[in-house]
């Protein structure tokens, strides 16, 4: 029995291996090409670029429709329904993201007036959110613990798209050629995966509208989520731009990105114990706290430390990377860098909440975060620009993440849970 345990150990080792190489790969070229793309557009063409990922981000959440928040329990549960449950999250996923695209279309007209090269942009990374629905794939991937054959499948799309973004250096295109990069990178992602889940095993994919009610009844409560959490994540970008300009979301854009290049660490190791957590809780309650205490413990002490240098070095950060004109970003970059913790604890959290079935109570917590951002980020904005946004997004996701859970009774024994993490109380 304990040969076994050492066997499956060394599976999850090796999937979260494979998923942690695959991503610094693509950090590895990103942290290049990016630094090169923000020096070559310059402050405002790259925030317009931030902007439009964001206008698109915002309505992506009804590409997804919540499912790839439980699709790989579905799996679990349901092993002999995998083609069924695939094809079907990839069908009504295709519907939706056709529909998302239309809405993005009329948003930007709307909202953005008169601004052709807006337009042009907003339309070409939106259009990737066609072929993103085949990411579904990745999830029958981590759900096998073979996450090797996702990870080379982004890595060649990735791969790709940093080479087309190259190229267009080299010829000195426009704003406008690298909006289409993302729309590439995902339809060569999607080509891939779909290549190496029919040669791994992956049975034929069906679709069934039996299947689809299925899973939006399990889903439909993070529908409304990632929406709220759409809201607080996009709006920040979309509220610089309205309220002050392109150039503000530029530097906002600039801490956010730099803040973010090592987080690959911290969401394949929440994906890679995502499913080992999950088993644990049919087996063992007390293990699966144990479990769910280490996992916060890990994302919160590794954010935090990365944080205190990010803080430390935020000048020679930016000037090494972006130079002279992106300094203004020196100040967000500093406390941005702090919401990393609590934003990648909310992802860790899910799985708790899965297992508890507490999907239901998720829409409270982000509608009221939700709220508080847009407040904050009206009145902080004007004041301080990016930084006030900044600002704003820190307090939103440690209330998301500590306080606002502590009004709902079925939540608080999560919060203790972290809380005991964070003091490392029964973490070993």
């Amino acid at each position: 029995m304990k040969k076994i345990k050492n066997i499956f150990k060394n599976k999850v080792t090796r999937n979260a291996s494979w998923m942690i190489i695959g991503r610094i790969y693509q950090m590895s070229l990103s942290f290049v090409v990016s630094m090169l793309t923000a020096r070559y557009l310059g402050p405002s063409n790259y925030g317009l670029v931030n902007y439009a990922s964001s206008f698109t981000s915002f309505f992506s959440t009804f590409c997804v429709l919540g499912i790839n928040s439980v699709i790989v329990k579905n799996f679990i549960d349901h092993p002999n329904e995998e083609g069924k449950t695939t094809g079907s999250a990839i069908g009504v996923r295709m519907i939706s993201s056709i529909c998302s695209v239309v809405l993005i279309m009329v948003a930007t007209l709307f909202l953005d007036r008169g601004e052709r090269t807006t337009h042009l942009v907003v339309l070409l990374l939106g259009l990737g959110a066609i072929p993103q629905v085949f990411d579904t794939l990745n999830y029958w991937f981590q759900a096998k613990l073979e996450s090797k054959y996702a990870a080379i499948a982004s890595a060649i799309g990735y791969t790709v798209m940093m080479g087309y973004k190259i190229s267009l250096l080299v010829f000195q295109k426009n704003v406008v050629w690298f909006a289409a990069a993302s729309s590439i990178e995902y339809l060569v992602v999607a080509v891939c995966l779909y290549y190496n889940y029919r040669r791994h095993g992956g049975p034929s994919l069906s679709f069934s509208w039996r299947k689809v009610k299925e899973l939006l009844n399990s889903s439909h409560h993070f529908i409304l989520v990632s929406l709220m959490v759409s809201i607080y994540g996009s709006t920040d970008k979309l509220m610089l731009k309205q309220m002050m300009d392109e150039t503000e979301v530029g530097f906002y854009s600039t801490a956010v990105t730099v803040c973010g290049l090592w987080c690959f660490i911290l969401a394949a190791i929440n994906d890679s114990m995502y499913p080992v957590i999950l088993e644990a809780f049919e087996s063992d309650i007390k293990l699966f706290e144990r479990k769910c205490r280490q996992l916060y413990a890990i994302v919160f002490y590794t954010s935090a430390g990365i944080s205190i240098l990010y803080t430390m070095f935020a000048k020679y950060i930016i000037l090494i990377l972006y130079g002279e004109a992106y300094l203004p970003a020196i100040t967000p970059m500093r406390i941005v860098t702090w919401y990393i913790a609590f934003s990648y604890l909310g992802d860790a959290r899910n799985v708790w909440v899965i297992s508890y079935d507490c999907q239901k109570y998720l829409k409270y917590l982000y509608i009221g975060s939700a709220i508080t951002n847009v407040v904050m980020n009206y009145f902080l904005i004007p004041l301080f620009g990016a930084s006030g946004a900044a600002f704003a997004s820190v307090v939103t996701q440690i209330s998301t993440i500590m306080i606002f859970p502590l009004f709902i009774r079925k939540m608080r024994p999560n919060v203790k849970l972290m809380l005991d993490a964070i003091c490392l109380k029964d973490v070993f």
